[in-house]
């Protein structure tokens, strides 16, 4: 048998405040009016509710965007960013983070390597037509001096960086739109300021004193132009900037205040009551992170106290974080990122000093982890995320990654947001765009159709406005209850999934349904068709059994599951999988297909470990 144990009586999880200011999701406690079959006890459920309206920016926030880049090329904001120089900076802070030594090498010879474009540093065009937009602004952010510095002696470093800089200042020392940009502008303040040395060694002081005008203009426009930004993760770079630039170039006093008032609201809308973030990509969490680590380093160079809206920030990041790391130790592909390694998740952790425990449940941001003794699951309970801010999410509710050990068992096909070091080469659009589909995510995908529209546009439409999860956890294991409505509205169908892992983790068990919506109107169509997706982990192999009704699964390290399903055919598919370098693996999936689809359709399903 496949079917899931009955659940016992609840000892569901509590309920903690509802999320302040813009949060992509509401939760609400509600009755069992989308669970067929509710607990012997009343239990609380997590409700988890779309943004009303939620449809990117709008039209006068994209004109009035466009505005501004004009005005900012007009001679008025080239008086406004006029005035005194530093002579030097205050202090130099200390980047929290090595750098790739491969990267430096390449350097060295000259190259600039990313994104799949090899540049060549002393002749290299910044804002080259032919690049990937990814070298260009890494180009222009300077984050490779991160690089150079992991393996190059200063003086020898500075002889590689100052004439790049120096070209660069030649080039983009007035407004361009991109050059400009204001996250751009905050990522370079940073990086200039962590890598001063490599940058300010020349005995040149026209060079030395270009290169100081620099950084007090930039802050300049930064006055202006961040709080006309729309929030996201980009306003933040801009932040940071700011309060890096009010840190250590003279006089800055009143810049700093201003920037950590703005990063108290920012922080305050994008990063969720329980340590989620408003985008729902944890690779965004990461970035975030290791962004504030940075700012708080500046703080540091001046032994001054950071503020409290930073850090608690890193304290409620890092937790969340760590729920969506598998077991190998790297992150989870969810919403448009692709697994990050181990190291730089490890880095990025140590540096914070937080020591609590990964949440097990993101009641604010939607994710469940269920963990019992090697077996791992992170199953993605939430709505899409606000589509202002996140312009890669995925459409895949009710996805689920698996691991036994260091093996990724069932995982997500992964995400076009890679780290495109060196020379890998971004994703053909194509394959990003599939990418984001339903069916690259281990869930059920209806009438071949995405639970969530994507639109011409790339913005998420309709489609999952709410979910529903339920999570019980007794000595026999954890049971997780969800249900999302994306195809309600089209198919007047509810998809319901039912997880359990037992106590010893060697049993793992689920169960979709569908379910009849409730009434919302609006004409619907037949379903005639819906596919269970369990895209396998890179390595793992797959040979059906004998009676069509199952598979094993041989994993790297040599480990057996045994995989069963009733109520739907089993095939064995190719798949695909983005690893940690941002490189499409070759990899297989298991499918469950069933045809004539209707209110019951029940599909059981298992994986069971064979031996210790």
């Amino acid at each position: 048998m496949c079917s899931s144990p009955a659940p016992p009586p609840s000892r569901a999880a509590t309920t903690p405040p509802t999320s302040r200011g813009c949060a992509a999701i509401d939760r609400r406690r509600v009755s069992d009016d989308l669970f067929s079959t509710p607990p012997d006890t009343e239990a609380e459920r997590q409700r988890l509710v779309r943004v009303d309206g939620d449809k990117g920016l709008s039209l006068s926030e994209k004109l009035s965007a466009a505005f501004h880049r004009l005005t900012y090329k007009t001679l008025v904001h080239r008086i406004r960013l006029r005035g005194r120089f530093p002579l030097k900076l205050i202090a130099v802070p200390e980047d929290p983070f090595a750098g790739d030594p491969v990267i430096a090498e390449r350097l060295r010879a000259g190259k600039m390597p990313h994104a799949g474009h090899n540049a060549a540093a002393r002749t290299c065009d910044f804002n080259d037509p032919q690049a990937p937009p990814q070298w260009r602004d890494w180009a222009h952010g300077f984050s490779w001096l991160r690089d150079l510095a992991s393996d190059t002696p200063r003086e020898e470093g500075a002889k590689i960086a100052e004439p790049i800089v120096a070209r660069w200042l030649a080039a983009h020392g007035e407004f361009d739109e991109l050059a400009w940009r204001p996250d751009l502008i905050g990522t370079r303040i940073l990086f200039w300021t962590a890598y001063a040395p490599y940058i300010l060694s020349s005995s040149d002081h026209v060079y030395r004193s270009a290169v100081l005008n620099a950084l007090a203009r930039w802050a300049r426009h930064l006055d202006r132009a961040v709080e006309k930004m729309p929030d996201g993760m980009r306003r933040l770079q801009a932040i940071a900037g700011l309060i890096v630039a009010g840190l250590l170039i003279p006089g800055g006093e009143g810049r700093q205040a201003r920037g950590e008032a703005l990063l108290d609201r920012s922080l305050d809308v994008m990063v969720l009551p329980d340590g989620g973030i408003l985008t729902r990509a944890p690779i965004d969490q990461l970035r975030l992170l290791e962004l504030l680590l940075f700012v708080q380093s500046s703080y540091r160079s001046r032994a001054l106290k950071p503020p409290s809206a930073l850090t608690h920030g890193i304290e409620r990041l890092v937790p969340s974080l760590k729920a969506a790391i598998m077991g190998d130790g790297q992150l989870g592909s969810w919403h448009g990122g692709c697994t990050v390694g181990a190291a730089r998740l490890d880095a990025a952790i140590t540096a914070s000093g937080v020591t609590l425990r990964a949440l097990r449940q993101g009641v604010d941001s939607g994710y469940q982890r269920l963990s019992s003794g090697r077996t791992l699951i992170v199953a993605d309970a939430g709505p899409p995320p606000v589509a202002r801010v996140a312009e890669r999410a995925h459409t895949g509710t009710l996805a689920f990654e698996f691991s036994d050990g260091a093996n990724r068992v069932v995982v997500n096909c992964g995400g076009a947001d890679t780290p495109l070091t060196g020379l890998t080469k971004p994703l053909p659009p194509a394959l990003a765009a599939a990418l984001r589909t339903t069916a690259a995510h281990s869930t059920l995908v209806l009438a071949d159709s995405n639970s969530t529209r994507i639109r011409p546009d790339g913005a998420l439409g309709k489609g999952v406005e709410e979910v529903i999860a339920n999570r019980q956890e007794s000595e026999d294991g954890v049971w997780l209850d969800m249900v999302h409505d994306g195809y309600g509205q089209r198919y007047g169908l509810l998809h319901r999934r039912r997880l359990f892992v037992s106590a010893n983790g060697q049993d793992v068990r689920g169960e979709d349904l569908l379910e009849t919506a409730p009434g919302r109107g609006g004409r619907r169509r037949a379903a005639t068709r819906f596919d269970i997706r369990f895209h396998l982990g890179a390595g793992v192999e797959a040979t059906p059994t004998a009676d069509a009704q199952g598979a094993l699964l041989k994993l790297p390290d040599g480990r057996i599951w045994a995989f069963k399903a009733r109520g739907a055919t089993l095939s064995v598919d190719d798949s695909v999988w983005i690893d940690a370098e941002g490189k499409p693996r070759p990899t297989h999936q298991l499918v469950l297909t069933g045809n004539g689809v209707a209110a019951g359709t029940n599909v059981n399903w298992s994986f069971k470990r064979a031996g210790k």
